[in-house]
């Protein structure tokens, strides 16, 4: 599994194509849509801000995979949203949205999964890599 410092580096690197292409570049990861999602550390308070694929969306609700690339560990970033949902986020450097986050209940988790699953197979094996069920969380304008 990827460390927390692999996974900041990987987030960096990738922060720094956007900017260095001035936005032209780094806007899509494995044929997904790239987003910036702010949200409030649980212990610290200050706004962390990373960069997120989002797989899918329903009508303006966001879905994003909380799998920490198969990892037993839930992201910081999703655990930040269980402890404080409201979250920023913008797409393809455009303006910043407030929004609520919140993990999908069982019933839309099992709607939901199969989709994201259809057309992105490596969370298929991140689930495979865990026992944890990996979340997924919504995002929906607040």
């Amino acid at each position: 599994m990827p460390t927390t410092r692999t996974l900041k580096t990987l987030n960096t690197v990738h922060r720094a194509l956007v900017k260095v292409t001035r936005g032209r570049l780094g806007w899509r990861a494995g044929g997904m849509p790239v987003l910036e999602l702010t949200t409030t550390g649980r212990r610290s308070g200050h706004p962390h801000t990373l960069l997120v694929t989002s797989p899918l969306r329903e009508g303006s609700t966001i879905v994003l995979v909380a799998s920490r690339a198969g990892d037993d560990r839930h992201p910081d970033w999703f655990l930040n949203v269980c402890a404080n949902p409201e979250v920023t986020v913008r797409a393809g450097g455009g303006p910043w949205r407030p929004m609520r986050a919140r993990a999908a209940t069982p019933a839309e988790r099992e709607r939901l999964w199969p989709r994201v699953i259809a057309d992105n197979r490596w969370y298929r094996g991140y689930q495979a890599r865990t026992d944890r069920v990996i979340p997924l969380v919504l995002l929906e304008p607040s």
